[in-house]
């Protein structure tokens, strides 16, 4: 009765596992793990963070991979330069990649945070690492918490934190390589920092950042900060692939004898050895079922994988699998849920598809001059005034014309012999559009112009209204 009254407690629900009953942080000394998923983690963690490190290098077609330029509203995704006229392009793209993430979520549980989450891979496979190789595993890690401030101590202190502010600061200049691009930023680097204040304000303020959340914040991020950990409780079904333990196959649990038959002493295979808790990053017991501090690390896989084995008990006691693939030992990752979200990803992924086809690299908006109205010019011509802003999303100077593309006109521009629009930039000006009166009938004409390379090449099409005299008939 004691047992399963334990079992059946589910007070551990009303508060965070990394806060003790006083309010006190708890704070968290992983064991350092070991096994095949640990392996898998590692090698893809080394790619993403190959991809990380390298992504402001890698050029497609002259351009950044990924440039996301706050400052000067110019976002570049792919090669692919997207201004503020493109926004809902990008907004689609976010939302596709949110849903995607949703998906996989409702389908794997938290796997991208276990396995893509760049905390994490920070986190578990860079920092944790680097705190293993100087202060020990978790007892010896405990044990120089607890130890007073002594030659060893302040050595492997100042030795960890040392090299924990030195990545925080590539870190911090490989992010703003993403902002500012690479060029900008080995010139900023290159240059005289009192010429640079404002960016290396920047610079150390993200790198105290990055120190800060690596080194004191930690797991806190995933269990307080990250709304997505929040959100998992919502996305979350009976189908889901998560971490989980075999509580049917594990209950009651019993400290291992040799040569025992578990069965006839009314064990389950869960020795209660506790693994499973020393190696989790967040500090809490898998057993206890799906929680909100769980990241899918698979850490708790490995350790109890390696005891299992070592007391000869099958594998698979903690596993990827869905509750209802442990009630009723079937594997399904199909729901009506899963499908409705796939077509909707899908046919959002064919609308940007399509978008991003017909995109032009150019972006002109033509309009009347607010408040003018036409003007009478000799032999029966009509004049207009128009305002024009053509966008250049390409790296190369555009030398281009307008011209009428359904009418017969001239163009005059004012102040300007030509059009000429810089690479990465924008031209604006006014020109009158003159047209003969003769083929004008009502007061407001709908026309259309279109903007022209030297080549002759149509780069955009603007449709427009022109005024004109209302022409009465005899």
């Amino acid at each position: 009765m004691e047992d399963k009254e334990k079992y059946m407690d589910q007070s551990f629900r009303d508060s965070i596992g990394t806060i003790k009953e006083d309010g006190e942080r708890k704070w968290i000394f992983p064991k350092n793990p070991k096994g095949s998923y640990y392996t898998g983690r590692t090698w893809v963690s080394l790619l993403l963070l190959a991809l990380l490190f390298s992504g402001p290098f890698i050029k497609i077609g002259g351009r950044p991979l990924l440039l996301f330029n706050v400052i000067e509203r110019k976002f570049i995704i792919l090669g692919q330069v997207f201004w503020p006229q493109d926004f809902y392009i990008f907004v689609l793209v976010m939302l596709a990649f949110v849903l995607f993430v949703v998906l996989f979520t409702v389908v794997f549980g938290r796997l991208f945070c276990g396995w893509a989450c760049p905390q994490t891979i920070f986190m578990e496979m860079v920092f944790r690492k680097i705190e293993y190789w100087i202060e020990g595993d978790f007892k010896q890690q405990k044990k120089l918490a607890k130890q007073v401030w002594n030659a060893e101590k302040i050595r492997k202190k100042t030795l960890k934190h040392s090299i924990f502010f030195v990545i925080s600061f590539l870190i911090a200049n490989t992010f703003l390589a993403y902002i500012i691009g690479i060029e900008e930023l080995f010139s900023i680097i290159s240059d005289n920092p009192l010429n640079h204040i404002g960016g290396l304000a920047s610079i150390l303020l993200f790198t105290a950042v990055f120190y800060w959340v690596f080194t004191w914040f930690r797991e806190q991020v995933c269990i307080v900060a990250c709304p997505y950990g929040r959100l998992q409780g919502v996305m979350l079904d009976r189908n889901s692939i998560i971490v989980a333990y075999d509580y049917i196959r594990g209950e009651i649990r019993g400290k291992f004898k040799k040569n025992e038959n578990r069965e006839e002493a009314k064990k389950g295979d869960c020795i209660d050895c506790n693994h499973c808790v020393d190696v989790c990053p967040t500090g809490i017991d898998i057993r206890n079922g799906t929680q909100l501090e769980c990241i899918n690390c698979t850490a708790c896989i490995d350790a109890c994988d390696n005891i299992m084995e070592g007391v000869g008990l099958p594998k698979g006691l903690i596993r990827y699998e869905s509750e209802e693939g442990i009630v009723n030992k079937k594997h399904n990752t199909f729901s009506v849920r899963t499908l409705a979200y796939s077509i909707v990803l899908f046919l959002l992924i064919c609308g940007i598809g399509v978008l991003l086809l017909y995109r032009t690299d150019v972006d002109a908006t033509i309009l009347k001059a607010t408040g003018q109205e036409y003007q009478k010019r000799e032999n029966g011509q009509i004049s207009n005034l128009y305002n024009y802003k053509i966008i250049n999303k390409t790296f190369e100077e555009i030398d281009g014309v307008i011209r009428l593309i359904d009418h017969e006109g001239n163009i005059e521009f004012i102040g300007n012999k030509g059009l000429t629009i810089p690479s990465e930039s924008m031209a604006e000006g006014t020109f009158f559009l003159v047209m003969d009166k003769g083929q004008l009938s009502e007061r407001k004409s709908d026309i259309k112009l279109g903007v022209y390379n030297d080549n002759g090449e149509l780069l955009d099409e603007v449709k427009t209204s022109f005024l004109a005299p209302i022409r009465r008939k005899k």
